[in-house]
C-alpha cells in the first residue's frame, strides 16, 4: 500500500508505503463495535445516585392508625409513593468500565486505522512558527480539511501546535501514543505526521 506525503502546502513529497499489516488487514467490526462501546463507558462517570426511602429525611412515625380510618394503610410518609419519599429502583454509584483482551485492543485499533486508511493525510513534518489559529486553519485550508472534523496525530506535542489548534472545534490534537479508536472513527478525516506514523508502525506491525 502506497500513500502521498505532502508537506504542508499541500504539495507531493515522495510516495510512502504502508505496512500492510496495519492498514491493509480487512477490518474486524464486531471487535471495533466492542472498543467504541467500550471506550464510550468508560467516559461516563458513574456518579449519579438516588435516595432510597431510609435515606431520605422525615417519617419516623406511622401518618395514622392500621385500621379504622378509611384510608389506606401507610407506614411512613416517605415511602415511594409519597412526594418526597425515597425513589424505588433509582441509580446508585457505579463503574461502567468493561474488559477486552490486549488482542482485542490491539485488533481493535489496526481495524480503525484501516478503515480510515483511505482518509488519510500524510505529512512529512507539522511546525508552527507561532501559537496562531490562522496559521493552523491556513494549514488545514491547504490540505482541503478545513470544514470536516480532523484528527490531529503528531508525534510530541509542540506549544505552538496545542495554542494554534485548541480553539479550532472541529480539530483534536493527540500524540501518537495516545490514539484511541473512537478519535479514529469520529473524526472523517486523519493528518498524521511521517514521525508519528512510524511509531504506530513499530507498535502495532
Amino acid at each position: 500500500m502506497k500513500q502521498k506525503l505532502l508537506n504542508i502546502k499541500g504539495e507531493e513529497v515522495k510516495d510512502i508505503k504502508l505496512n500492510e499489516n496495519i492498514f491493509g488487514i480487512e477490518p474486524n467490526n464486531k471487535v471495533l463495535y466492542d472498543a467504541i462501546i467500550l471506550t464510550r463507558a468508560s467516559l461516563r462517570q458513574g456518579t449519579h445516585k438516588t435516595k432510597v426511602r431510609s435515606e431520605v429525611s422525615g417519617g419516623g412515625r406511622k401518618p395514622w392508625r392500621q385500621k379504622g380510618t378509611g384510608r389506606a394503610r401507610q407506614g411512613s410518609i416517605r415511602a415511594v409513593q409519597w412526594r418526597g419519599g425515597g425513589v424505588a429502583f433509582g441509580p446508585v454509584p457505579r463503574d461502567y468500565s468493561k474488559k477486552m483482551n490486549r488482542k482485542e485492543r490491539r485488533l481493535a485499533l489496526k481495524s480503525a486505522l484501516a478503515v480510515k486508511a483511505s482518509d488519510m493525510i500524510i505529512l512529512d513534518e507539522l511546525k508552527l512558527a507561532t501559537p496562531k489559529t490562522k496559521d493552523m486553519l491556513n494549514i488545514l485550508k491547504t490540505l482541503k480539511v478545513s470544514d470536516v472534523k480532523t484528527l490531529l496525530i503528531v508525534k510530541e506535542l509542540d506549544e505552538n501546535i496545542i495554542l494554534a489548534s485548541r480553539n479550532l472545534a472541529n480539530v483534536t490534537l493527540l500524540e501518537a501514543n495516545e490514539i484511541n479508536v473512537l478519535d479514529l472513527v469520529a473524526n472523517e478525516k486523519v493528518i498524521i505526521t511521517e514521525e508519528a506514523l512510524k511509531e504506530i508502525e513499530e507498535v502495532l506491525a
